[in-house]
């Protein structure tokens, strides 16, 4: 299983512990030697003793009787009598404390890695954007030149994307840190008390900083992973606006000679294993590959979900390993792309100047004025003769140059055009 699931697993068990404690059910000597030993899993002190494979029963009976039999035999060198059972599980069941660890381990990662790499990731694309934001370039829908626009704003969208993704996953964790520690068995919270579980969230909350609390209605914490299954499609729809800003570097970065070479990546490899010199976008096909992964587990989470049959969950470890590793992966993706493409990416500007000027989809700007039949006719022929667009319709219209160039303008284009109703030309 997973280091974060391990580590959610001892602050469980430790939680469990202090607050049994505090309800008087466990003496302190125990309570704190378990609450110190299940610390140190949290920690990653014991990583070894904890080999169950994420493939095993469906409710995490392993794996949490695994956490029960480490602390309860790192406790027996006390000379206490602490059973994995009776005293390190009191009060608990794999059946509430596996989803709960699913939802304490997911809350820790996305706020302590998840959360932090995407506003770093938004702030470095952010500063590009301020360094570019005069700098023009031909805008692309369906590949094809478009009107223009500034690099700044091509790359305010992808800011744009990762802040409604953030605030995605905010709204989701809202439901991730609401536990079903108490519901034990079957829901009930059968060999427990009723004030069990709000103790467990606030333990975990100290724990962690993060606020926890616990949900209304057990029955649904153990037998379903609706919020788990929500997280997941938070995380797709990351990975596809992380793919969406990978392919726009690739295809950015793609030639130097026969492709658009409108940027220049930093060289992360000497070059091609055959081909000397040949550098590929290295990072943005790796963050490619880690969203194509997340895309994967969210199907393998969404068919997990689906198998919550009566009271229980029958795929939680397969839900906690996918997750988990989703997290992760948007998380170093979403650093690599800002530390090791976006940050220290190069600009051609003589590249986006030439392919600007030589772009007859400019004529855009002339419909008011000439109407969209004259404007397709001068596009047409400055593309089939090679010419600029300025330059053909000086010699086809009746507009002089100064008009033209102030219509064609790719600044003003790029800022929202020109209306010529209000410059004096008519409609």
């Amino acid at each position: 299983m997973p280091r974060a699931f391990i580590r959610g697993m001892g602050l469980v068990k430790a939680a469990c512990a202090r607050a049994n404690q505090d309800l008087g059910l466990l003496d302190a000597a125990r309570a704190e030697l378990i609450s110190k030993f299940a610390l140190e899993i949290a920690n990653g002190r014991f990583d070894k003793q904890f080999p169950v494979d994420v493939f095993q029963t469906g409710s995490g009976t392993s794996s949490n009787m695994n956490a029960n039999e480490v602390i309860a035999r790192l406790t027996s060198v006390s000379g206490l009598e602490i059973h994995a059972n009776d005293h390190v599980n009191m009060g608990q069941s794999s059946n509430d404390v596996i989803p709960t660890v699913v939802h304490l381990s997911a809350s820790i990662e996305i706020s302590n890695r998840l959360l932090p790499s995407l506003r770093h990731l938004r702030k470095t694309i952010d500063n590009r954007a301020q360094q570019f934001s005069r700098i023009i370039k031909t805008g692309r829908t369906h590949l094809m030149d478009a009107m223009p626009i500034t690099l700044g704003q091509e790359l305010s969208a992808w800011s744009a994307q990762l802040e409604a993704a953030e605030s995605r996953l905010r709204d989701s964790l809202e439901r991730l840190r609401v536990l079903p520690q108490g519901g034990t068995a079957v829901g009930t919270g059968i060999n427990t008390t009723e004030d069990f579980g709000r103790r467990v969230c606030d333990k975990l909350t100290e724990f962690t900083s993060i606020e926890f609390r616990p949900m209304n209605n057990l029955f649904m914490g153990l037998s379903c992973q609706d919020t788990a299954v929500e997280i997941s499609g938070q995380l797709r729809t990351l990975a596809v606006a992380l793919m969406k800003i990978s392919n726009d570097l690739r295809w950015m970065n793609s030639g130097p000679m026969s492709g658009l070479a409108e940027i220049r990546l930093p060289a992360l490899q000497p070059g091609s294993s055959i081909m000397p010199g040949k550098v590929n976008p290295v990072i943005p096909e790796a963050v490619m590959m880690a969203c194509t992964r997340v895309m994967g587990h969210d199907t393998a989470i969404a068919i997990a979900g689906q198998s919550g049959n009566f009271q229980l969950n029958v795929m939680l470890p397969l839900i906690a390993d996918s997750l988990l590793d989703s997290i992760s992966l948007m998380a170093n993706a979403s650093q690599s792309l800002a530390d090791q493409a976006i940050m220290d990416m190069q600009i051609n500007t003589k590249n986006l100047d030439e392919a600007l000027q030589r772009n007859p989809i400019l004529v855009t700007a002339l419909n008011p004025v000439l109407g969209y039949e004259k404007g397709a006719a001068l596009a047409k022929r400055a593309y089939a003769e090679g010419r600029t667009l300025l330059d053909v319709a000086l010699e086809d219209t009746d507009l002089d140059e100064i008009t033209l160039r102030r219509l064609l303008d790719p600044a003003a284009l790029a800022a929202g055009g020109i209306q010529p109703g209000l410059n004096g030309l008519g409609g």
